[in-house]
């Protein structure tokens, strides 16, 4: 059976699953036994990053090695690598090129602006030393498209892809956090390529559910129902972070699975929606963002999703390391948790299900507050 390759952009079709390479970095044999499982299934689309410790030097030694054996997939690699927003422009040039050195690669396909999480990264992305960057890696024949990854605010992303100067963007897109679904999908009809950033980690650390999540989508395991969501609505590609080859097992069954919801996929997808409603009750957070802006700037719906997870599913040790990361990842998660709520009333009216905002907070703290866990390019 032809594996199925998605338009990513205007740059070369890749395959629905992305080969991340931010867990295959113990070492260059680690990554070679990632690379290898990945091509023998179907994937052509690599994506790495200078902040991923040693994965670009690596995987430009495993392609290298695998390719003198004769292992390549049809058309060559699609490879995707990242710089972060905000250097000069001298800096950012000998940046790239370091990319290149260490992939062994005279040009990439795709390079992404890593972070496009504030105005100020956008602002450098299009007229600062940003855009007279990117502008100069195309002129050299460098890189043959330019995106952006953004864990930023929906708004800051709909201001990028309206700007007309990206071909590409990941985003963070998954079951249970569909906010910026939507603007995905109007990207995808203007001809940008989606990348769903980390749908099984980011996700929910869906690899290891809950047993009510896991009895909910019997038949299927939770991370397939959830990455069959992401490709049923068209997204170009979603991003797996293997560390070893049995990583891939389950991507592996769903390379051709990229069509539409079937009827029990459906069916079990209500039954996931029904459980938290149910678990929840009347203290369901309908994620509809009545209650912002605060005037103390609490990250109401971000907070309460995670509740929803947490009470809705038993995804807490998920639910807990997001939670324990605010305010310890700069610009790359929230800054304030749900301490910062003073219990002013002012959502209180605005959120149609009546809910006691500032109580969940309160009780929500004390239930998941923790010693944060160390992230993998700390």
């Amino acid at each position: 059976m032809k594996t199925i390759r998605r338009p990513f952009g205007k740059g070369k079709a890749i395959s629905v699953f992305t080969l991340g390479t931010m867990r295959a970095i113990n070492s260059s044999e680690a990554m070679d036994l990632v690379v290898k499982k990945a091509l023998d299934i179907g994937i052509n689309h690599l994506e790495t990053a200078p902040a991923y410790g040693p994965a670009e030097r690596f995987l430009g030694l495993s392609i290298k090695r695998l390719e003198r054996e004769g292992f390549i997939p049809k058309g060559g690699w699609v490879i995707t690598s990242k710089i972060l927003p905000g250097l000069k422009l001298d800096e950012g040039k000998k940046q790239i090129k370091n990319i290149l050195s260490r992939l062994e690669k005279a040009k990439i396909e795709n390079l992404a602006v890593h972070g496009l999480n504030l105005p100020e990264h956008l602002t450098w992305a299009l007229n600062g030393d940003g855009a007279v960057l990117l502008k100069w890696a195309k002129e050299e024949n460098l890189v043959e498209q330019i995106g952006f990854s953004s864990h930023g605010k929906t708004s800051l992303i709909e201001e990028a892809l309206a700007s007309n100067h990206f071909q590409f963007c990941s985003l963070h897109l998954h079951l249970f956090d569909q906010e910026r679904l939507p603007i995905a999908l109007t990207a995808l009809k203007e001809g940008i390529g989606v990348m769903a950033i980390s749908p099984a980690d980011k996700g929910g650390h869906l690899y290891a559910p809950s047993q009510i999540l896991t009895d909910a989508c019997e038949p299927f395991h939770p991370l397939e129902i959830a990455y069959r969501f992401l490709l049923a609505q068209g997204i170009s590609t979603l991003t797996v972070g293997a560390k070893n080859p049995s990583d891939l097992m389950l991507v592996k069954k769903l390379m051709n699975a990229g069509g539409p919801l079937n009827p029990l996929e459906k069916k079990v997808l209500k039954k996931v929606q029904k459980q938290g409603e149910i678990r929840l009750g009347e203290s369901l957070c309908g994620q509809c963002r009545e209650c912002i802006p605060c005037p103390n700037n609490v990250p109401i719906p971000e907070l309460l999703r995670l509740r929803n997870l947490a009470v809705g599913h038993e995804l807490v040790t998920f639910a807990k390391e997001r939670y324990n990361l605010i305010g310890r990842a700069g610009h790359w998660w929230e800054q304030l948790n749900c301490t910062a709520c003073k219990k002013c009333g002012e959502c209180l009216p605005r959120c149609p299900n009546h809910l006691a905002i500032p109580d969940l907070l309160e009780e929500m703290h004390y239930q998941l507050v923790d010693n944060p866990k160390r992230r993998l390019w700390d």
